[in-house]
């Protein structure tokens, strides 16, 4: 795949957006950090499941409690919008945007903030380095809360910017004030 000039200068949203929506990159997923391309492989069956579970369960609450929008897998949000068009584009597996902080309109195109909540799942071939990235990344700009769950050993990390959690099987994710009354049972998520 022959990649646009902009690579020696690295890649803005708007990059990004055009070479995802490129016929040979079908089924692709990209993110950016910084400007640099990241290409995500699929999502297995474990993980897809467990997504798609919490996202029913995070977007069952907001819409119960009218608290804003929840976005599923492959929902770009521009982090960083970089004047040296070096932007920051990520897509949780979960995504929450607070009601107060929601666009007017939602755009076609990625959505301009960060999420107020960033879930990930990790998968198999995610390295700590890979995840300990994202999970600055959201944090350094903007995003108050963000949930990392570990299907292997069954346990999540919730991070703000002040504070650290780390949940085992037997714990309870609370989503604070991000996620008024919001409470799920580790084990709820992890049950075979």
């Amino acid at each position: 795949m022959a990649l646009p000039e902009v690579q020696e200068k690295g890649y803005s949203a708007e990059d990004l957006w055009e070479l995802s929506h490129r016929p040979e990159n079908d089924g692709k997923r990209f993110e950016l950090s910084e400007g640099a391309l990241i290409e995500m492989s699929p999502a297995g069956g474990k993980h897809g499941g467990i997504a798609l579970d919490l996202g029913s369960l995070v977007r069952s609450h907001v819409k119960a409690h009218h608290l804003g929008y929840v976005t599923a897998v492959e929902t770009g949000y521009i982090l960083f919008k970089n004047p040296d068009g070096k932007d920051t584009v990520r897509a949780p597996d979960v995504g929450f945007v607070a009601a107060a902080r929601l666009p007017s309109s939602l755009p076609d195109g990625y959505i301009p903030l960060a999420p107020d909540l960033a879930i990930e799942v990790v998968s198999p071939g995610d390295s700590a380095d890979e995840i300990e990235e994202k999970v600055n990344e959201y944090l350094k700009y903007g995003t108050r809360l963000v949930c990392v769950f570990y299907p292997k050993t069954k346990s999540v990390l919730a991070q703000t910017p002040t504070s650290m959690q780390r949940l085992d099987i037997n714990g309870t994710l609370d989503g604070g004030d991000v996620l008024p009354g919001f409470r799920l049972a580790v084990q709820d998520i992890f049950s075979d």
